[in-house]
């Protein structure tokens, strides 16, 4: 029986990069917080998407599909949800709808699967009622004045454990509102009323709605029960978001804070050109923009999100695309070279310098390289049986970075119409895998020479996810 390749993750509330070993193997649970879902997604929301992706992908080729459970929520409540609301004069459950639509649309270009479980927080409010009546019940939360909050000083010094910060540095990050219904300026809000004409739910403390912390709290011990293995999300949910839910969860049921979730991942921010995203800077990218971009193929947007380890800042950048259409030209190169070659179904390895090197905390940038070797060794190998094999081996390892190009349209031309004359789409085929190889030789000269010559001959030529496609103008 082959050994199970051990996954070694930086766990956040440690601190420090140890072994997963899961609760039950037969029975693997992660928890990522998803979107909010009154706008386009940007390349920040987007890296968070993709590399818990890939994560839940690991797990699954680990310890099974079967075994493994990913949840990601949708919070379709919040105030900037509302803001859009009044702003745009549509219902409310029409822009989030709307937008959850594009989010998992988009995602999908990317290759991100669905999760096996996508909750959304308005489905989930009598979860949230019900944990908010235990933290009263224990003493952790009050009601004052139609809020309902819970008392930070009440769950003691716990608090901080995920992000570190002392009292003072907690006050400063959590923005926190000068209210005369709070007895402790860190307490932070469960349950808040609704005015009229604001969505709103009937409660023990009168109409209103959850506070944002208090969802996937709710969510996460519906779906996953506690304690579970993995929870996380981008780094600038770690405080106060993380550190709230742990307080919420933990206080709820008298648990410490790694028996909410055992290990706590988080993916690192997210520059543009150097400079931090915002809308001051009008440099705030978004996937949506990306995806219809004609000169972007969508798999170019995955590998640059991989480009750099998940933990590390990474900046999208025009060089980072560029250098994931070098990857993404290798690739299509290689798949075209084992195009006529049959893949054993019955081989289901992972590259095992990839696969090392994602065990290895999801170390990106060295499984790429791994791959590199993996495409320069399909490239110089002439044995037939070893094509099969590689090809199996390719396959499979492209599925588990989630990198979606299906191997039956690789071939450059394939689903343009054949009423022309077949000698001359053989001639267009042979330029267009002439440019792949091209590209995949960094001679982008030659690449351009031969897209203008197809130009001259009436034929466009779009990158796509599945490579090349050509069609007549």
């Amino acid at each position: 029986m082959t050994q199970r390749p051990q996954i070694r993750l930086y766990n956040s509330l440690a601190r420090e990069k140890t072994d997963f070993v899961p609760i039950d193997e037969k029975d693997v649970r992660l928890y990522a917080c998803g979107p909010t879902v009154y706008n386009y997604a940007h390349i920040g929301n987007a890296r968070m998407a993709v590399v818990f992706d890939v994560l839940a992908r690991l797990l699954k080729h680990v310890y099974g599909d079967a075994h493994v459970k990913y949840v990601s929520n949708i919070t379709d409540v919040d105030d900037k949800i509302m803001a859009a609301a009044k702003e745009t004069g549509r219902p409310i459950d029409e822009i989030t709808a709307h937008y959850t639509t594009i989010y998992n649309d988009d995602m999908s270009a990317l290759g991100c699967a669905l999760p096996d479980v996508q909750p959304r927080a308005t489905t989930h409010i009598a979860e949230m009622v019900t944990l908010i009546e235990g933290l009263i019940s224990r003493g952790m939360a009050y009601d004052s004045e139609g809020h309902v909050l819970f008392n930070v000083p009440a769950y003691g010094d716990a608090y901080g454990a995920l992000s570190g910060r002392s009292r003072d540095e907690q006050i400063a990050g959590s923005r926190v509102e000068v209210a005369s219904y709070k007895k402790d300026p860190a307490d932070f809000v469960l349950w808040k009323p609704s005015a009229d004409g604001e969505p709103g739910w009937d409660s023990p403390w009168g109409r209103g709605r959850p506070g944002w912390h208090i969802e996937c709290s709710a969510m996460a011990e519906k779906h996953l029960k506690l304690p579970f293995d993995i929870h996380g999300g981008g780094a600038d949910l770690k405080f106060p978001h993380h550190e709230n839910e742990i307080a919420q969860s933990c206080g709820a049921h008298n648990l410490s804070p790694e028996n909410f979730a055992r290990v706590w991942v988080h993916n690192g921010f997210v520059t543009v050109e150097g400079e931090k995203m915002s809308k001051s800077l009008g440099n705030v990218t978004l996937v949506h923009d990306l995806i219809a971009d004609p000169a972007i193929a969508p798999m170019m947007i995955r590998l640059a999100l991989l480009s750099a380890q998940y933990r590390k800042p990474l900046d999208w950048s025009a060089q980072a695309l560029h250098q994931a259409e070098i990857m993404l030209g290798k690739i299509e190169a290689a798949m075209m070279r084992l195009i006529d070659v049959e893949m054993n179904p019955a081989e289901k390895n992972v590259d095992a310098g990839v696969m090392a090197a994602l065990c290895d905390d999801l170390n990106t940038p060295l499984a790429f390289t791994r791959l590199g070797e993996l495409l320069k060794k399909i490239g110089q190998c002439d044995d037939a049986q070893e094509m099969i094999t590689l090809k199996s081996i390719l396959h499979n390892t492209l599925d588990v970075l989630g990198v979606d190009i299906a191997l039956t349209s690789a071939r450059a031309g394939e689903g343009h119409p054949d009423t022309h004359d077949s000698e001359h789409d053989a001639e267009i085929d042979a330029l267009v895998t002439e440019r792949t190889q091209a590209k995949a030789n960094k001679n982008f000269a030659r690449a351009d020479e031969i897209r203008d010559e197809l130009a001259a001959m009436g034929v466009e030529i779009t990158d796509t996810p599945n490579g090349p496609v050509w069609k007549r103008t």
